[in-house]
Parts: C-alpha cells; structure tokens; sequence
C-alpha cells in the first residue's frame, strides 16, 4: 500500500486514545492535525517519537496543531505505555479494532507484520492533507523537520 497522497482528502477515523476517549479526525476541524504513526508500543525508537511529540506539545498548540501517535496496541496497553514513558499531554490512539482499519485507509499498514508502519501526515485545517512522509521501522522520525513542515504550512 502506498501512503496517502498530498492534496487527498483524509479519511475521517474514530478511535479510541489511551484514555477511553473516543478521538475523531473531525474533532480537530479549524486545526492541522499531525498524524505520526509508530509500529508497537513498548520499543526503543516507538518511544523516542512519541517523547518527541510530547516534549514539542507546546510548539506544535503554537502551530494551530493538535498531534496524535497511532498504532494497532490495545488502548489498555498504550495506557500502561504513555504512563511508563511520561507521556501526559499526548493522546495516542489505538487502531486495534478492527485491526489496522484507520492505517489501511492511510496506506500505512503491513499485512505482513499485522502493525502499521512508521510515518507523519500533516492534515489541514479543512481535511486536506499537506505533507505526508514514510519512514524505516527502525528509522526515528526527526522532529525538527516535522517541525519545520508544520510552522511552513
């Protein structure tokens, strides 16, 4: 599957974030949402971009930007994950069930390894995606180019 494309509209999702709480893209309208995917919970380098995310909260709320980690774990599990790894701002949201349904609509899921893959889409105030880009699994995202997308657009 090929990641979703710059100018397609983004699918709407409903899911739910580590709290309980359910999240929809559509929540966030008059917002840029960035969409930054991480394979499982409890890795090395899953953990290194979510801590990004979170410890970047403030620039990305300056940016009229709300950012949301996403993978396939079980929300109770991403509970115990963001509570281990000091998360307490940063929603992350489960695409447990069914499994992978939000990422397979993004073009970022591997049928292969049953999880999604690594990557960040920029969705605009109005649905529209911005930037969208594709990473190794092992390959942590860097958070200053995210950054400097995000005060671009």
């Amino acid at each position: 599957m090929d990641l979703i494309k710059v100018g397609e509209k983004a699918p709407d999702f409903r899911l739910v974030d580590q709290d309980a709480n359910h999240v929809s893209l559509s929540d966030f309208k008059g917002k840029k949402v960035l969409l930054a995917w991480h394979p499982l919970a409890f890795t090395s380098v899953c953990t290194d971009q979510m801590r990004d995310l979170e410890n970047n909260y403030d620039f990305f709320e300056e940016h009229n930007t709300v950012a949301l980690g996403i993978s396939v774990d079980a929300y109770p599990a991403k509970k115990v994950w963001a509570s281990s790894i000091g998360l307490s701002k940063l929603r992350i949201l489960s695409d447990f069930n069914p499994i992978g349904n939000m990422s397979k609509a993004y073009g970022e899921f591997n049928e292969e390894s049953g999880a999604s893959g690594r990557a960040a889409v920029l969705v605009s105030e109005d649905g529209e995606v911005l930037w969208a880009k594709q990473y190794e699994p092992a390959q942590r995202p860097d958070i200053e180019e995210i950054k400097k997308i995000v005060s671009e657009k």
